[in-house]
Parts: structure tokens; C-alpha cells; sequence
């Protein structure tokens, strides 16, 4: 099918290259490190392995209209989301990040504007930020809406990648960050919220774009992910994409084991609390249910849990119940009454 093009005469090629912006993609990208063999502009990457590691791989893939919407999400923040979405799953396993492949497919007229560059722009920066290499990928058209592939690999010691099936009974359970912001900024954009066209200093506003941003600029938790990982502090881990309802009961299934979590303790984001009253939204159903928080669940055996550092990059975390035997269920106690927590987040099918 690569020759379709050929076989339409009328079809009007492109003014702009796609070889010309590959090479120009890899002079952004730069070198790479030492093990980086072959990178842009090869069939595929080559990248020497070291002895006593093991690579970790994760890939995820964004559609347009199901994972996010072009009307309402810049391109600058979807790039940074494409990548962010698969540091978090590498996070998850408690290794670090290395390289990254992106392939991408857009519409012939999205093609013909600055959306791919500006897209690149976004994804570049993160990587930066944790020194990621792009060391690869693909370009397309497509007939209909823009769809990016994300791939992602790390690095950890061998033996040393931390498992959904780890955790034990009697093990803490934890989260990084805060909860709901990403579920509530999806219903407020929804709703026709949108970004501050300037930095305005009011509340209310500020309050709106932390809750936009935490839907349209999730922020990955590489840091944590690795000293959970290097410091052996981790049982298990799965990254909250699908909402805690439903990964926490992924990660209690691998396992054979339950859970009871507490529905005071649980980290809601100020900002959702004080939002979601006047929006009829509510903040402990949005914490629980609500996806793409991309914070880190992990358990811990009560003998590690005073290694646990405070904070990493800044981040806090927050213990929220613990694991119980897989009779009990996964449960959330409120108050004096416990209920069943069933998986109530996101699904694609």
C-alpha cells in the first residue's frame, strides 16, 4: 500500500516533504547516546543492550475523538500528552525511560500546517526533561482524524521490574499526587471550558486551568517510578490512566488479593473540590472513577514503608488503605459504612 499514491493520478502530492521534515526531525533529536547504534532515518533503531539490565517496552496509541479532540486540545499539549502517557507506563514498572519511537498519521490539510511541528514541539520538551531520545518512528496520512503511536522503552536492573502480581496482604497501599483534576477538567472542556488565552490573575481561573491542565498536560511520575523501583520499596504498581476504581482492581486480580481503601484518606485535588460544587460534579466519584490522572498505586510491605521518601520532584504521596485477602473484594470503607468498589473508570470498548 506504500505506493497508493503513485497509483492515484489524482491525487495532489504535498508541497511539503515528508523526507525533508524526518530529516529535520533528526537533526532536533540530535545523536544520541553511546548505545544508540542507528536512530532517525533507518528502517528501525538499534540499540546495544547492557549485561545485568532488562528493557522495559510500553506502547500506547491516541485517536482522535476517542482520546482526545483537536477543537479543544492544542497541538503543543498533545504531543507532550502522547509521550507522557507512555513515560507513565514505563513509571508504572519502575524503570527508566530511555527512548522513545512516535509514529503519527494526520489529514492531508493538517499535514499542509504547522499542527505536526508544533505537535513535535510538545513531545521534544518532555523528552528533554527526562532524557528520552526519539529514535524513530512514522508519518502517514490518513482519511480521517489525526492518530499518534507512542512507543517507549526503559531500562531497569534484571529482575528488578516492579509487577501488578506483587502484592501481598498486609501491604499499604499508596498514590502519588492528587485525584479527579484530569476527570473533572474532561467534564468541565466538555462542558465548553477552555484555557485562559492569557495568565489572568483571579482564582477562579487559575482553579480552571489547573483542572484543564491536568486532563490536556498530564504530568508522568518518572521519579517516583524509579526510586520505588531502584529502592526495592514496591510490591506492585499500575499507573491510574483508566481511574483507581478500575486499575486498582486490575492490580488486586494479577495479585489474588483484595483490598480496603479509605475513602477519607484518599488525596482529591483541592482545586477539584472547590470546582466541582458549583458544577454539580462530584469530587469522590471523580477520584475514584474518573481516568488519566496518571499518578502511581503501589503497594508496600509495612517493614519498607518508613524508607519511603516524602517527596520526589516535589510530589507528595498518600496512604490510602491496604491489601487484604482476595475473599474480602475490593472495598472502600466511608465513614461506618464499607461498600464494594466495582472497576467504574474508563473503557474502550
Amino acid at each position: 500500500m506504500r505506493d497508493e499514491q503513485e497509483q492515484r493520478p489524482d491525487h495532489k502530492r504535498s508541497t511539503k516533504s515528508e523526507f525533508d521534515f524526518i530529516d529535520a526531525l533528526r537533526q532536533r533529536a540530535g545523536a544520541g547516546g553511546q548505545s544508540l547504534v542507528a536512530g532517525i532515518g533507518d528502517d528501525a533503531a538499534v540499540v546495544r543492550s547492557t549485561a545485568g539490565k532488562e528493557t522495559v517496552i510500553t506502547a500506547d496509541l491516541l485517536v482522535e475523538d476517542i482520546d482526545f479532540r483537536r477543537t479543544t486540545t492544542p497541538p503543543y499539549l498533545l504531543g507532550h500528552k502522547a509521550l507522557a502517557v507512555s513515560l507513565s507506563d514505563i513509571a508504572a514498572m519502575g524503570a527508566r525511560p530511555l527512548w522513545s519511537m512516535v509514529s503519527i498519521g494526520v489529514p492531508e490539510d493538517i499535514w499542509e500546517t504547522d499542527f505536526v511541528e508544533r505537535l513535535y514541539d510538545g513531545l521534544l520538551d518532555l523528552a528533554s526533561r527526562y532524557g528520552v531520545q526519539l529514535i524513530g518512528g512514522d508519518t502517514s496520512r490518513t482519511n480521517g482524524g489525526v492518530v499518534i503511536d507512542s512507543i517507549v522503552s526503559g531500562e531497569c536492573a534484571a529482575g528488578m521490574a516492579v509487577m501488578r502480581s506483587g502484592a501481598r496482604a498486609g501491604d499499604h497501599v499508596f498514590v502519588t499526587g492528587s485525584l479527579g483534576a484530569a476527570a473533572a477538567g474532561l467534564r468541565l472542556i466538555e462542558r465548553g471550558a477552555h484555557l485562559a488565552e492569557q495568565n489572568l490573575a483571579d482564582d477562579d481561573s487559575q482553579k480552571l486551568d489547573h483542572v484543564l491542565l491536568r486532563q490536556l498536560r498530564p504530568e508522568p511520575r518518572v521519579g517516583w517510578g524509579i526510586v520505588l523501583g531502584e529502592e526495592r520499596l514496591a510490591t506492585s504498581m499500575i499507573d491510574l490512566s483508566d481511574g483507581l476504581s478500575s486499575d486498582l482492581n486490575r492490580l488486586c486480580t494479577s495479585s489474588n488479593v483484595g483490598a480496603l481503601i479509605d475513602s477519607a484518606l484518599l488525596p482529591v485535588d483541592d482545586r477539584v473540590t472547590e470546582l466541582c460544587g458549583r458544577r454539580a460534579l462530584d469530587p469522590l466519584q471523580l477520584a475514584l472513577h474518573g481516568g488519566e490522572d496518571f499518578e502511581l498505586l503501589f503497594t508496600v510491605n509495612p517493614d519498607n514503608v518508613a524508607r519511603l521518601p516524602r517527596r520526589v520532584d516535589g510530589v507528595e504521596i498518600k496512604r490510602i488503605g491496604e491489601i487484604t485477602d482476595s475473599g474480602h473484594g475490593v472495598k472502600v470503607s466511608e465513614g461506618m459504612r464499607i461498600w464494594e468498589l466495582k472497576p467504574g473508570g474508563w473503557v474502550h470498548f
